[in-house]
């Protein structure tokens, strides 16, 4: 495959200089256009061998365009603060928004290609990072991100000239470091590996372009070409169709199989189960729990958890709490009585509504990733990225195809957090239609609580039986061993708060 990216090609000076000022300005031409649009992100990887341009190139596409619509990040070893979360928070958080262009000089990866070069991971571990790379890139094209790689190759010889090039000039030896000559002296090993990986991750949604480092301007013309043609390829096409970038092809595609009212109503399953039965309707939702028996379990359980977020293991983890729930099945309740137990300086509250102009601007789980908890503290979301295949589905607020794909995306954004130590505790807190009636005409008549009843939850009880159905799929797709759900009883408020503090308590046991 490398082979490809030795062939010695070249730019004549006097070529380069005739077509790089009309490059230059068709880039900005469609940066302009990227920015007024704001329909989609551009995202550059830039990865490949030292010594063939990177560092030379991200610097010029910076030139080119106008730099304050760029975001340009460089990844090194990961920081403290890095270090004590999932590998991809790092790039999660620094993704641009929509109508902005994001370099990444070293991205995901980076790491995987050192870790299997230095042989501090196997080729089963490699083999597993390949796969979660695909996934990643897919995850950003389905959300409509333009995503770009190139990777700047290099021959050993070639490298080798390189670097001594860069070495003996005193302007630019400070670019060559120890680390450059060690890496060097790994060229073969490096070499196969990182063919490996870009042989595996150049997909149709993401492909690999290859560009041959030995000519900066060959290189030069090569990137900034290929980044034209794929914004203008991009713009136009969301020009023609200005929807089209909201959805990825593959959810437009689904959404034109079907009518706007069928598409609002495909929270109803293809079978329903034919003794219709469900994990829901299996629930006893009035379980007993007297206050005499409440208060001194309240105080029993909180104790336990008190001292188990306190536990010397539990700085090498995190926790997440998940609570989802009916309307008025008395979440807030139950979150008070989990943080009253803790520490204000463990744990983080995140209340999650629809999302604002920032959030609707990135992937759909952007906004969750920023909230994810340092090791030693909890993150507790009331609501969750769950929206996505609750209330986004059951409103049409998202085609078929984007809730479709978000189960497979949420158990492995689950599936990353509890690699790196993070316990899980997903609560659905469930109350029967009577019981929620009662709840609602409660809050309206007492004036402390009549904030707590909207429009929208007279609105959601009318659509009671698609609420069910979308919560059963839920749980029967997205209930892992690494991240179960549990669900609640919850037509009694003392019987599901002991239930809720009980589980969480046995979780975080088990993990420890």
């Amino acid at each position: 495959m490398f082979e490809s990216a030795e062939l010695g090609h070249r730019i004549d000076r006097d070529e380069y200089r005739r077509r790089e000022p009309v490059l230059r300005a068709a880039l900005l031409q469609a940066q302009v256009a990227l920015s007024a649009q704001k329909r989609f992100p551009v995202l550059i990887v830039i990865g490949g061998v030292d010594g063939a341009g990177k560092g030379e190139t991200v610097n010029l596409l910076n030139e080119w365009m106008d730099p304050r619509h760029i975001d340009t990040h460089a990844f090194g070893a990961p920081s403290d603060e890095e270090a004590e979360r999932p590998r991809m928070w790092r790039f999660w958080r620094v993704l641009p928004p929509k109508g902005r262009l994001g370099i990444l000089f070293g991205a995901w990866h980076t790491q995987p290609v050192l870790d299997r070069v230095y042989r501090r991971s196997d080729t089963d571990r490699f083999e597993q990072q390949l796969q979660e790379i695909q996934r990643f890139e897919r995850m950003l094209a389905d959300e409509g991100v333009l995503l770009l790689k190139f990777w700047f190759h290099l021959s050993k010889k070639d490298q080798k000239a390189r670097l001594k090039s860069l070495e003996k000039d005193p302007l630019t030896r400070w670019r060559v470091t120890k680390e450059d000559w060690n890496r060097f002296e790994k060229y073969d090993r490096f070499r196969k590996v990182s063919e490996l990986l870009v042989r595996r991750t150049s997909t149709a949604a993401a492909p690999w372009v290859l560009v041959e480092g030995v000519d900066e301007c060959y290189r030069s013309l090569t990137v900034g070409e290929t980044l034209l043609a794929a914004m203008r390829e991009r713009l136009e096409r969301t020009e023609a169709a200005p929807g089209a970038a909201a959805l990825p092809a593959a959810a437009s595609a689904a959404s034109a199989a079907v009518s706007n009212t069928a598409a609002k109503r495909t929270s109803a399953r293809l079978l329903p189960p034919i003794d219709g039965r469900d994990v829901l309707s299996m629930l006893r939702l009035d379980q007993p729990m007297t206050r005499e028996v409440y208060e001194p379990s309240l105080e029993l359980l909180q104790g336990r958890l008190n001292r188990l977020s306190r536990d010397v293991k539990f700085r090498r983890r995190s926790a997440v709490v998940v609570f989802e729930g009916s309307d008025a099945a008395g979440k807030g309740g139950a979150i008070r009585r989990v943080t009253a137990a803790l520490d204000a300086r463990q744990y983080h509250g995140i209340p999650v509504a629809a999302p604002n102009e920032e959030e609707r601007a990135q992937p759909y789980l952007w906004r969750f990733w920023r909230h994810l908890p340092r090791r030693g503290h909890f993150a507790i979301f009331d609501r969750s990225w769950y929206g996505r295949v609750l209330v986004e589905r059951v409103e049409g607020y998202c085609s078929p195809a984007d809730w479709q794909r978000a189960y497979g995306e949420i158990n492995e954004f689950e599936a990353e957090l509890a690699a790196n130590g993070t316990i899980f505790a997903k609560f659905w807190l469930q109350v029967s239609r009577e019981e929620q009636l009662r709840r609602f005409r409660e809050r309206e008549q007492v004036a402390f609580k009549n904030f707590k009843i909207t429009a929208d939850d007279w609105r959601n009880r009318k659509r009671w039986n698609a609420y069910h159905q979308s919560v059963c799929d839920m749980v029967e797709r997205t209930s892992t061993g690494i991240a179960p759900w549990t669900l609640i009883e919850a037509d009694n408020k003392l019987y599901a708060r002991i239930k809720v503090l009980a589980t969480l308590v046995e979780r975080i046991e088990q993990a420890l």
